[in-house]
């Protein structure tokens, strides 16, 4: 058909974003779904960022900005990094984007040439594989194991690198799995990759979110010869719950950020202006509202990977970060019922045949595995209430039940 593009033929729309709209056109329905599918905050935004929105309006802040972003946010954005995380950056090392994904998409569009490789360990954020063959890279999707918590070691990162790697990515704390990489975790595989002469990716986005008293790093504070092959990519949208402010940043080699601004001059341009306004309270702002939300999710992580744990057939290891759970459910895909599931559908995928199912029959959304890069698993979003997070469990048990 001539009205596509072959590039499509590459990517897959976003499964996650299929998921929260097909259970949203059922609850449009009046059906009474619980979805565990969407990789957002349930809390408002904070009375102060918005209201910083308001002032920003009121004063006619309201046309284009600098592609980057206004100096103020930037001079916010480098006083984050100075303050969480002992990093030192200029305004020419940092940008803003259109949400984290734009800042993603523009920063391999910047350094990818055709045929380059990109390390990717599994299980991994939907949108990093399709964004690199969208560049005309190569992604190197490399399955880490559940008993190393779902983190690459360096026998399995130096088994991957070739000539041709150009990138390695690194997104602690994960989506999907909530794991985060250990100081000491970090500087084994920067070692390798600076010696390799790799750049690292550094996904930060759940970088608040973290549990149990862990202190979280990146690549760049390992080292001032690390940072320099590092790029980190973050954002307002979990920690501030902003994701509908369309916000994220990134920051690394001022010859990166320069060619990620033209990438961006010729898309979106600048972010808006007023959402730049709002992110710039967030960042400079008190920040008890964020650890307000960490109390809240520390109590529904705890109560969910409880409750799974429960349902026969699934193992779920506690999560360190981030508000997700990845439960192993391969011993339910062994189950008489699940096997008629399968044979009945027609599709390959276990981990989507068991969300359909689910979705269709138990009113309850979550996301399959294959999604992430792995069929024997699903993920739950536990960014939702507690008395939710209960009732939908409940209808997964049943679920389950009804298969033995």
């Amino acid at each position: 058909m001539f009205y596509k593009a072959n590039r499509l033929d590459v990517i897959e729309p976003s499964p996650t974003l299929a998921l929260t709209a097909k259970a949203n056109a059922l609850k449009a329905q009046g059906v009474d779904v619980i979805s565990f599918g969407a990789g957002e905050p349930d809390f408002d935004t904070p009375e102060h960022i918005k209201n910083a929105a308001k002032r920003a309006m009121d004063k006619g802040l309201t046309k284009y900005t600098a592609v980057s972003g206004t100096p103020s946010l930037k001079e916010a954005i480098i006083a984050k990094f100075q303050k969480d995380n002992n990093l030192k950056y200029e305004k020419n090392q940092v940008i803003a984007g259109v949400g984290g994904k734009q800042v993603i998409y523009n920063f391999f569009m910047a350094v990818i040439n055709p045929g380059d490789e990109v390390i990717v360990p599994a299980p991994y954020w939907v949108s990093y594989v399709d964004i690199v063959r969208l560049a005309g890279g190569v992604p190197v999707v490399v399955n880490t194991k559940r008993e190393n918590d779902f983190k690459i070691t360096p026998e399995e990162l130096k088994a991957n690198i070739t000539p041709k790697t150009r990138v390695f990515i690194m997104n602690s704390p994960s989506n999907p799995t909530g794991s985060s990489y250990m100081r000491t975790e970090i500087e084994k595989l920067s070692e390798i990759l600076v010696k390799n002469k790799i750049l690292i990716f550094s996904d930060d986005i759940y970088e608040k979110i973290i549990y149990d008293n862990n202190q979280f790093c990146n690549p760049a504070m390992i080292s001032n010869e690390v940072k320099e092959y590092t790029f980190i990519a973050n954002g307002v949208s979990k920690a501030y719950s902003m994701t509908g402010w369309r916000i994220g940043f990134g920051a690394g080699n001022a010859e990166i950020i320069k060619n990620m601004d033209t990438m961006q001059s010729q898309s979106t341009s600048n972010p808006t202006s007023i959402a730049q306004a709002a992110a710039e309270e967030a960042l400079n702002g008190d920040q008890k509202c964020v650890a307000d939300m960490v109390v809240a999710f520390d109590k529904r992580r705890k109560l969910i990977v409880a409750t799974l744990n429960a349902i026969k057939g699934f193992q779920c290891g506690m999560p360190t970060g981030a508000f997700y759970a990845f439960p192993y459910i391969s011993e339910v895909y062994q189950m008489d019922g699940f096997q008629k599931l399968m044979k009945d559908s027609g599709e390959k995928s276990k981990s989507k045949v068991f969300c359909d199912h689910l979705l269709q029959k138990y009113n309850v959304a979550v996301v399959p595995g294959i999604a992430f890069g792995d069929d024997n698993a699903i993920r739950f979003s536990y960014a939702m209430s507690e008395k939710d997070i209960t009732e939908g469990m409940k209808r997964v048990a049943e679920m389950v039940s009804s298969l033995k």
